[in-house]
């Protein structure tokens, strides 16, 4: 067995498909199967078993698989403190993301930071942000970037604050928002607690939900065919974009806001990729009062 095969052994765990597991791993079905063969010839037990509804893992098989993702972990942080020891800045960096982030922010940054260190490799995780929050503390991920206010015991960057708005592609007041079809997208609870609180401050009647779906983006693009208004932030649209915009305010006249935030564990810094992404993001990105 070599790190190899605990990657396909943990590849495999989660895809739960021979053919995905050789698309991830860029490596034949018919290679991968033989490899999967050799391993439970090596270990004398049947690992998987293959039926209609794809592989399934045997006990042994979820044992091993289990073990494989222990022995990866470990292979990784070996590797991190090697490079760590001959203070250069490389290795992979791991990142978790919103939606909104990883499309419209995440891919400059990455740019940026590659030209100036290029042996680092990076991998993403993308999510809600309560999922990036729970990741970066269980120290799945070296840095979470998050969209609102979460308590976080460790370093907490705040990064820039997006006013919400209401959007449409033809002028509206906010007296017309009950009598018209809103489109709503699938979000952090968080932010739909705020947007929620904000409605029952000022109507009487919930919303006129006209389409539900599942991502903010696809939210945008139907406000901008004309197919109801939105609540977003503001950072979703350019100014360039053919579309009317009205910030909401609480009732006591306060800008209704969203912060993004860069959240880590101060004992990641140990690592010099780590230190030197958060350094970056900290000079060329953060919010500046």
């Amino acid at each position: 067995m070599d790190d190899r095969d605990w990657l396909i052994l943990h590849t495999l765990f989660h895809e739960k498909s021979i053919t995905k597991a050789g698309q991830t791993l860029f490596i034949a079905q018919p290679t991968l199967t033989k490899r999967l063969k050799q391993i439970e010839t090596e270990f004398g037990v049947k690992i998987v078993n293959r039926g209609i509804k794809g592989v399934q893992f045997t006990p042994e098989g979820e044992y091993l698989a289990k073990r494989a993702e222990e022995l990866l972990d470990t292979f990784r942080e070996i590797k991190e403190e090697v490079d760590n020891f001959n203070h250069i800045v490389a290795g992979t960096l791991r990142i978790g993301v919103s939606n909104f982030i990883s499309k419209y922010k995440l891919p400059g940054w990455l740019k940026q930071f590659k030209e100036q260190y290029p042996d680092v490799e990076f991998q993403i995780e993308t999510a809600y942000s309560r999922q990036i929050y729970q990741l970066a503390y269980n120290h799945d991920i070296h840095i979470g970037f998050i969209r609102g206010e979460y308590n976080w015991p460790g370093h907490k960057e705040q990064l820039f604050e997006e006013n919400l708005c209401v959007f449409s592609n033809e002028l509206v007041t906010l007296e017309d928002l009950p009598h018209l079809a809103r489109i709503d997208y699938q979000t952090d609870q968080l932010y739909k607690h705020m947007t929620d609180n904000w409605w029952a401050e000022h109507y009487s009647h919930p919303p006129s939900i006209g389409i539900t779906v599942d991502r903010a983006d696809t939210c945008k693009e139907m406000v901008l065919n004309g197919l109801g208004y939105a609540i977003l932030p503001s950072l979703f649209f350019n100014e360039t974009d053919p579309i009317y915009k009205i910030p909401l305010q609480t009732k006591d006249g306060q800008a209704l806001t969203q912060k993004t935030w860069m959240v880590y564990h101060p004992e990641a810094e140990e690592l010099n990729v780590v230190k030197a992404f958060a350094d970056f993001i900290k000079q060329h990105v953060a919010y500046k009062n």
